[in-house]
C-alpha cells in the first residue's frame, strides 16, 4: 500500500518508519543567524540517518543586490538543480527539520511549494523531538545519487514589493509580520538598518505557533488564533512577511496546518522594504 503524502507536518515517529524508503528524502536545515557555520557543525556532529544538509545562505537564498533583502530567493531553475543534486526528485516525499522550532525548515517547505513540489512536510518538533523519541542518528554523510528535478514555478505564491504597495491602503490585503513584538514596534532592531514595520501590518510572532513542547499547536487552536487576526479576511488576502522571508514561512505553514490555505509570502520582507527609503515605515504597537 502506498504511504500517505505529507504536505504540512510529519511526526518524528512517522519519519523514522521511512528511513529506508528511497522515496523519502530528509533535509537538515539547521542554522543560526548569529553564527552562519553553526548549522553545518551541528549536522557533522550528528543528524538523522540519510539527511542531506541545506544551508540557508547557500542553498535556500539567491544572490544579494543590496535592494532585494537579506535572504532573496534563488532563481527557480537554480533551486531545481540543487534539489536534483541532493537526490530530490519530483516524486520524493521531502521532510525538512531544524532545531529552531521549524523556522528554517519551513523556508525549505515554502520554497519547494514555490517550484511546484507539494510533497514536503516539516518535522514537527524538529531535532529535539527526534532526540526525545530516542531515534537513531549518525555522523555519516549519505552517498547521494543525483536525479533530475523539474521545476514548475508557482509565482502566485509570492508577492513582490510593488504588489504589496499596490495593495496597501485597500480593504482586501492584510499583512502579517512574523517578527518579535519589539522589532515590530521598532525597538531592539539588530538585523536591519531601519526599525519599525510596514504600515498596516499586524504582528504575529512566529513562536506563538508552537506549544511548550516545541511542536506546532493543534490545528483547531491555530485556526482560532489566526481567525482572530484575519478578522473576516480570506486566507488568500493574507501576505506574510518578517525580516528576510524566513520566519514568515512559519506563519504561512501554521495557517496551512489550521486549514486556512492559500496565503502568500513577501519574500523580500522588511530588509527589502527598507532598502528603498521612499517606502513608508511605521513604529509603535499599532498597525
Amino acid at each position: 500500500m502506498a504511504s500517505m503524502t505529507h504536505t504540512t507536518l510529519v511526526s518524528a515517529e512517522e519519519t523514522a518508519a521511512h528511513l529506508s524508503d528511497p522515496q523519502w528524502v530528509i533535509c537538515d536545515c539547521r542554522h543560526d543567524l548569529a553564527d552562519h557555520s553553526a548549522g553545518y557543525r551541528a549536522y557533522r556532529a550528528g543528524h538523522i540517518p540519510g539527511a542531506r544538509f541545506l544551508h540557508l545562505d547557500v542553498d535556500l537564498s539567491g544572490p544579494k543586490t543590496g535592494v532585494n533583502g537579506r535572504h532573496p530567493l534563488p532563481h527557480p531553475s537554480t533551486l531545481g538543480l540543487r534539489l536534483g543534486a541532493l537526490g530530490i526528485g519530483n516524486n520524493s516525499q521531502v521532510v525538512a527539520y531544524d532545531e529552531s522550532g521549524g523556522v528554517f525548515a519551513s523556508r525549505l517547505w515554502w520554497m519547494l511549494r514555490w517550484v511546484g513540489h507539494a510533497k514536503v512536510a516539516v518535522l514537527d518538533g524538529g531535532w529535539q523531538a527526534w532526540n526525545r523519541a530516542k531515534l537513531p542518528f549518525t555522523v555519516e554523510q549519505p552517498v547521494v545519487e543525483p536525479v533530475s528535478f523539474s521545476v514548475k514555478p508557482q509565482p502566485r505564491l509570492a508577492v513582490d514589493s510593488a504588489g504589496l504597495q499596490a495593495g496597501m491602503g485597500g480593504d482586501r490585503m492584510l499583512v502579517l509580520d512574523a517578527r518579535s513584538s519589539d522589532r515590530y514596534r521598532g525597538e531592539n532592531e539588530t538585523l536591519d538598518p531601519v526599525a519599525g514595520h510596514i504600515p498596516g501590518a499586524v504582528n504575529r510572532f512566529f513562536k506563538l505557533n508552537l506549544g511548550d513542547d516545541g511542536c506546532f499547536k493543534p490545528a483547531d487552536a491555530l485556526k482560532t488564533e489566526f481567525g482572530a487576526l484575519l478578522n473576516g479576511h480570506a486566507p488568500a488576502d493574507i501576505v506574510h512577511q518578517c525580516g528576510s522571508g524566513v520566519t514568515a514561512c512559519h506563519n504561512l505553514l501554521a495557517m496551512e496546518v489550521a486549514g486556512l490555505a492559500g496565503s502568500r509570502l513577501y519574500p523580500g520582507s522588511w530588509s527589502e522594504w527598507v532598502s528603498d527609503r521612499r517606502r513608508p515605515v511605521a513604529t509603535g504597537a499599532t498597525p
